[in-house]
């Protein structure tokens, strides 16, 4: 079976034209591309999900932001848990300067942190997302990208057939048969990109609300300076609805 079906794929790449070829490179790009991708969001979510984890920690257990930021940075330094507290921390220094400075600020604090905290939520987001769009074009475009290879592999089949005027069964088997080989190929490439696309959606969706319950503690934590809020402080801080739209107050 594995002689035959390697002959097969032979006799096909021999028979093939130069846009049969293409057709069939392209597909085995976006495999690759599809695979490198599954390998390094995994590992990448991997990796996130454990410095969550370390950064929600060390931020309930050490005594001041200061400090709770250093253990961020170095038990999860590329977590957007850490990058989202350092700009917490900046966007309150610079409010600060300009108070200091008698320069009225534009906004007032809850407001100017929320939207700080929004950005750099926006920013972590974009980094999490990155490559998914890629997953879901392959996903889309490959099932019919192969079925481009096998109309065109089906097309030049006729045409032969119609130059011998042959067609018999033991004629129009073979060629037609390579030809379905794109199809198959282009099921291959979209039946992964499609799953790993809605796995990597679902884990960054996860990791997103977090991230949003963290942002609402950390708004908190610069409206009072405690570390997280309480009931009474409710009405204190931005809802995680609010640091997504940037509404505030």
């Amino acid at each position: 079976m594995n002689e035959t079906g390697t002959v097969g794929l032979m006799t096909f790449w021999a028979q093939a034209d130069v846009v049969g070829k293409s057709t069939a490179l392209l597909l085995l790009v976006m495999s690759l591309a599809t695979w490198y991708l599954i390998l390094s969001k995994a590992l990448q979510m991997w990796r996130m999900r454990h410095e969550a984890d370390s950064a929600q920690n060390a931020f309930r257990d050490c005594a001041d932001i200061g400090t709770a930021l250093t253990c961020m940075k170095n038990d999860a330094p590329q977590s957007p848990f850490t990058s989202v507290t350092a700009e917490g921390i900046a966007a309150r220094a610079q409010y600060d300067r300009l108070a200091r400075s008698g320069t009225v600020p534009p906004l007032d604090l809850s407001e100017f942190m929320t939207r700080a905290l929004r950005r750099a939520m926006q920013r972590a987001a974009a980094g999490m997302d990155s490559g998914l769009s890629v997953l879901a074009s392959v996903g889309a475009t490959a099932p019919f990208i192969g079925l481009f290879g096998t109309v065109w592999g089906i097309y030049h089949a006729l045409i032969g057939i119609g130059f011998t005027g042959q067609a018999s069964l033991d004629k129009v088997a073979g060629p037609v048969g390579e030809a379905l080989i794109m199809t198959a190929f282009g099921i291959a490439v979209a039946i992964p990109a499609v799953l790993a696309y809605n796995f990597c959606l679902r884990s960054n969706r996860i990791l997103r609300e977090e991230l949003d319950g963290f942002a609402q503690d950390l708004h908190a934590y610069f409206m009072t300076g405690s570390a997280w809020p309480t009931q009474e402080m409710g009405a204190m801080t931005a809802s995680p609805q609010d640091l997504a739209t940037g509404k505030g107050y």
